[in-house]
């Protein structure tokens, strides 16, 4: 048995983790040959691989980024190196040549939907759900999220203590896309007294009031945005347009936004933060390493048993595994009703609505 395994799309904590765990498993269980496919895609176009062993996975649990390297603009459906040409099949016949009898591709909504193209055309896939987002489809966790959660919510302790030290209104940032898992979760391990999520817009006379409110007593807000907020009125993200991107739409900068837009209400100073790639890089925490972990031995399993074309995924406390043709392109929204909505409105914690 032969598997090439490939890191697709953003880097993100717990990526190793699951090279480890599929070429561990692969090899103990199978006595499988593993290689590795470096740069996502583009090693399966421009034929850039390496043999992974025991010996090549060892120490790298704990290892922040990717050992075989990423990149989020090689679509072989869309290849940018050869002006937007279709080089799947190309793809497809290096994957033939390499005797791979299936390739684990671990990444997002994006990633999936190539895997699930190239499954179409013959190549064994399986697919392993990544995203600091947690906007993967069918699947109530994808590792990578805990860790950006983690970075998140420390960066909110931190500029709490300036906010209150200065009598500042404090705005942090975070990434997400048009999810709102990490500003809503962080928000809330932060203890921020803002919370703004793109699935509910936000009112910025609300947040206003709230602020001023708070000028007096206790002297200081701490407000946690996701890059996809937007306000009612604006019925559009802060976003910049990139020509040569896979993802046209580049959002950030709701923050910097938002701090003028809540100036002119204030007397406080208000002050914002973009966190940005910080929140994709360092080591991961013990859960993604648990989760990162158990992911890359339920593909193995599906490799194992010749379930090709589905992605593996966490459904409440069980590791079960679903189409990826159901996953590919489609994202997982926070929900209007979720608790911790809820729970967060009961303690006093503002959305902005």
């Amino acid at each position: 048995m032969h598997i090439g395994i490939l890191t697709g799309g953003g880097d993100c904590p717990g990526l190793n983790a699951v090279i480890r765990a599929v070429t561990l498993a692969l090899i103990n269980e199978c006595g499988a040959r593993v290689t590795g496919i470096e740069r996502g895609f583009l090693g399966l176009v421009e034929r850039q691989v390496r043999p992974l062993d025991a010996a090549a996975v060892s120490g790298i649990l704990a290892q922040g980024g990717t050992i075989l390297g990423t990149h989020n603009r090689c679509d072989p459906f869309h290849y940018f190196g050869e002006n937007g040409a279709d080089v799947s099949l190309r793809t497809v016949a290096f994957a033939c040549e390499l005797e791979l009898d299936a390739l684990v591709v671990i990444g997002g909504d994006g990633t999936m939907a190539i895997a699930d193209r190239l499954g179409r055309l013959g190549l064994p896939v399986v697919g392993v759900p990544k995203t600091i987002d947690n906007d993967l489809y069918l699947t109530d966790r994808t590792f990578g999220f805990d860790s950006a959660v983690a970075v998140v919510a420390e960066s909110l302790d931190r500029l709490e203590t300036t906010a209150r030290s200065h009598g500042r209104v404090m705005i942090a940032e975070t990434m997400g896309r048009y999810a709102g898992w990490i500003a809503l979760e962080a928000g809330i391990a932060g203890g921020a007294d803002v919370i703004l999520i793109p699935e509910l817009p936000y009112r910025i006379e609300v947040v206003a009031a709230l602020c001023q409110q708070r000028q007096s007593q206790p002297g200081h807000t701490l407000i946690c945005i996701a890059e996809g907020a937007h306000p009612v009125d604006a019925g559009q993200v802060v976003a910049r347009r990139l020509a040569d991107s896979p993802d046209p739409i580049r959002l950030g900068g709701v923050g910097a936004l938002l701090a003028q837009q809540l100036q002119p209400f204030l007397e406080s100073e208000v002050r914002t933060t973009l966190l940005g790639h910080v929140q994709r890089g360092g080591s991961p925490t013990a859960f993604d390493r648990v989760l990162a972990t158990q992911f890359g031995w339920e593909a193995a399993q599906l490799v194992k048993q010749g379930r090709f074309g589905r992605m593996v995924a966490l459904q409440g406390a069980t590791c079960t595994s679903v189409p990826i043709s159901e996953v590919a392109g489609r994202n997982r929204l926070v929900p209007a009703e979720h608790d911790l909505l809820q729970a967060a409105r009961s303690l006093g914690v503002s959305l902005g609505s």
